[in-house]
């Protein structure tokens, strides 16, 4: 399996990319980003985009892949929509229209996030934007497609979120993680191992369903 991955050096990008580096499936992994990340393996290269909606320079360059793994966001706070709808949905259908030019086989997995609105039409800004988007990615000709769902994500082995005050909230809940996931159970709660096996295991395996939220992806990630 050749895998690309966006936002690499993001929470969700670090925890699929260290899935894909353990797994003997997978061969091949490009990361591609704004810039080059510090990651050195031999499975790996890199492409960096200045600009992340023009992929006229790299035409040609990004056949021969099975998945697309894009993990690439943004948070909302104190941005307007459209500004956070450029990074949110311009970003990710100009990969994806770029990629389906040239993969007509492959799967494209996109994070999005517990509370995404489908209809477009609520009135959280986030949410409409999200779901606009995991509307057009769902109608693109790709093989498949998976809408990840996650809610609050657990950092482990190392991973850490690049936004100080998140990496900070992360510290906080470690001790109490295991509490309120028995609480509020799986539904709500998981952790970046369990969430890149999942989105690795969807890759390989493929699944039913479209949408992938709450204790599917605990399930999905046994595979």
């Amino acid at each position: 399996m050749k895998a690309i991955i966006y936002g690499g050096s993001g929470m969700v990008g670090q925890a699929v990319l260290r899935e894909c580096l353990r797994d003997a499936a997978v061969e091949k992994i490009l990361l591609i980003g704004r810039s080059a990340s510090g990651v050195r393996d031999a499975k790996v290269s890199q492409m960096v985009l200045k600009d992340m909606t023009d992929y006229s320079g790299v035409t040609g360059q990004l056949g021969g892949c099975d998945a697309c793994f894009f993990c690439l966001g943004v948070t909302s706070a104190g941005k307007k929509e459209a500004e956070y709808r450029r990074v949110t949905y311009d970003f990710t259908l100009a990969a994806a229209r770029a990629l389906a030019a040239e993969n007509a086989g492959m799967t494209f997995i996109y994070v999005s996030g517990v509370g995404t609105d489908s209809s477009e039409k609520g009135r959280s800004m986030w949410a409409r934007v999200k779901g606009a988007t995991e509307n057009a990615l769902l109608a693109m000709p790709f093989r498949a497609a998976y809408m990840f769902r996650p809610g609050y994500i657990q950092p482990l082995h190392g991973i850490k979120s690049k936004t100080s005050w998140y990496a900070a909230m992360y510290a906080v809940v470690k001790p109490l993680y295991p509490a309120l996931r028995g609480v509020f159970g799986r539904k709500y709660f998981t952790t970046t191992e369990e969430l890149g096996r999942a989105m690795l295991c969807a890759a390989k395996r493929g699944d039913e369903k479209r949408v992938v939220e709450g204790e599917a992806i605990a399930e999905m990630a046994k595979c």
